[in-house]
């Protein structure tokens, strides 16, 4: 790699220097050898995340061909650098079919299917490529109808075209558009076999997927994992265990399955068995022995487990901190939170919403600070927890400086902070602000309807609490206890 860099930048440094004469001078002449020399050197670059030095190589060279533009345009996707990718595609003198393809790619990757699609109008010819990569992005967004109308019109179709579709519907809930389209044709690869098998697991619909899998010619192991684990993540631990004992190849896999599946179905002891009897383990084999014991209030032999860990990650301390929370061992769980090498966001979510349930909320709130100074950004579930924590606290100012920062990073939508946000401002007297948030949850459930008629209801506002719930009856949603006592007290008073 040294050598080669050597070697180029030798290349480019014998480079004449410009002169101000009255004839034009000719540009020297770049073997092929040479031009190849420097887009290797362009692509090592590029890989080892120098874009820097990539660029001046890139720009010292007299003679460029489209490798030499690709290299770069790839590169630059590759280290998520994509508008810089799209202005050298721009200025790129004459592009190919590579160039085309790539761009595509990084729109696509970006999530910017509205300039992928505009591309792939403008090229001037496409391949199997071009049309896969237009296919993708539509069905990994959601789009399946546009991604089934590029299917239709491909002129070639190739296994990842009917792969894309199939894998659109499967991942898309459309499940009998999957089956159907999986009917149409016979010569179908493992990977669609365990496509479609995985969306009826993943529906619940464990007797089509049986069946389908007695029909697979050869049976791979992700086609034995996936009915192994469908059946014992439903609680059909026998037909699981059976086919386990008939799986030709176990791997790491097909042994957690089952680990999983005891532990869901809260046999403790089932899965230590098979845990122990484990060849081999991962951090996920070991993660569910551990949450198992967590689930089932054995919490000093989760932490034995959790000390004998040989590869603990992240999720490994999160399951411990959450356990030690969730007893009301907050001391242990901070013990642990001070302890990790690396934290994530799940991480200061458990051990936030730990103090808070506690009632420790200054302690909670404060932790929040932290966690915004660390540069970790706070998901849907911290923002609530820390409204919910407001609410207690009656902190409405706090409250309205939490409700910015949801419609600033668009958080502030859906019912779960929404319910945070109507519960902060009801209960801080904000009647007419809890209105607002309340008219803006287009998905309400009964916590909703319950929380804003309550709020009502406490601060004196009994015709509207009535009027509410009224609403509430039309509207579809059966009122709970929670609702009749709310009514009830309004009432007697």
């Amino acid at each position: 790699m040294l050598l080669l860099q050597r070697r180029c930048m030798r290349l480019l440094h014998t480079r004449p220097l410009k002169k101000k004469l009255s004839q034009k001078s000719k540009p020297p002449i770049v073997s092929d050898s040479e031009i190849v020399q420097c887009n290797t050197a362009i692509t090592n670059h590029m890989r080892n995340g120098h874009c820097d030095s990539a660029l001046r190589i890139f720009q010292n060279m007299t003679t460029r061909t489209s490798v030499s533009w690709n290299a770069m345009i790839s590169g630059y996707l590759l280290n998520k650098s994509f508008t810089l990718a799209r202005q050298m595609f721009d200025k790129m003198p004459h592009r190919d079919l590579v160039s085309w393809n790539v761009m595509i790619t990084g729109c696509v990757r970006n999530g910017n299917l509205g300039a992928a699609r505009k591309l792939f109008d403008q090229m001037p010819q496409r391949d199997s490529v071009s049309w896969n990569a237009m296919l993708s992005g539509y069905a990994q967004n959601g789009y399946v109808e546009e991604a089934r109308m590029v299917f239709d019109r491909m002129p070639n179709k190739n296994s990842i075209s009917w792969n894309g579709i199939l894998a659109a519907y499967v991942q898309n809930g459309r499940i009998e558009d999957a089956r159907k389209l999986f009917q149409s044709k016979s010569a179908w690869d493992v990977i669609s076999w365990n496509c479609l098998m995985g969306g009826y697991v993943r529906n619940k619909r464990l007797v089509d997927a049986r069946r389908l899998f007695d029909r697979m010619p050869m049976p791979d192991e992700v086609s034995w994992n996936t009915m192994i684990s469908g059946y014992a993540q439903n609680g059909e631990l026998s037909e699981a265990h059976k086919l386990f004992d008939e799986s030709p190849v176990k791997d790491v896999y097909t042994w957690t399955a089952m680990v999983s599946g005891y532990v869901q179905n809260g046999m403790i002891d089932e899965a230590r068995r098979v845990f122990d009897e484990m060849p081999v383990k991962n951090s996920v084999s070991w993660n569910a022995m551990i949450a198992g014991y967590l689930q089932c209030k054995k919490i000093d032999v989760a932490k034995e487990l959790f000390d004998a860990m040989p590869c603990k990650n992240v999720s490994s301390w999160n399951t411990m901190i959450t356990g030690f929370a969730q007893s009301g061992s907050i001391d242990l769980a901070r013990d642990l939170f001070d302890k990790m090498p690396w934290r994530d966001c799940i991480s200061w979510g458990a051990i936030i919403a730990g103090y808070a349930h506690l009632g420790h909320t200054e302690e909670a709130l404060r932790l929040f600070v932290e966690m915004k100074r660390s540069g970790e950004k706070p998901n849907r579930s911290i923002f609530s927890c820390v409204l919910s924590t407001c609410a207690e606290i009656t902190s409405l100012e706090l409250g309205c400086q939490l409700h910015a920062q949801l419609v600033k990073v668009g958080l502030g939508s859906g019912w779960y902070v929404g319910n945070a946000l109507l519960s902060t401002y009801c209960k801080c007297g904000n009647i007419d602000e809890a209105n607002v948030i309340f008219e803006e949850i287009s998905d309400k459930d009964i916590v909703s309807w319950n929380t804003i008629i309550a709020g009502y209801a406490r601060h004196g506002f009994g015709k509207e609490a009535l009027r509410v719930f009224e609403s509430m009856k039309r509207s579809g949603v059966k009122p709970d206890e929670v609702t009749m006592v709310i009514i009830c007290y309004k009432k007697h008073i």
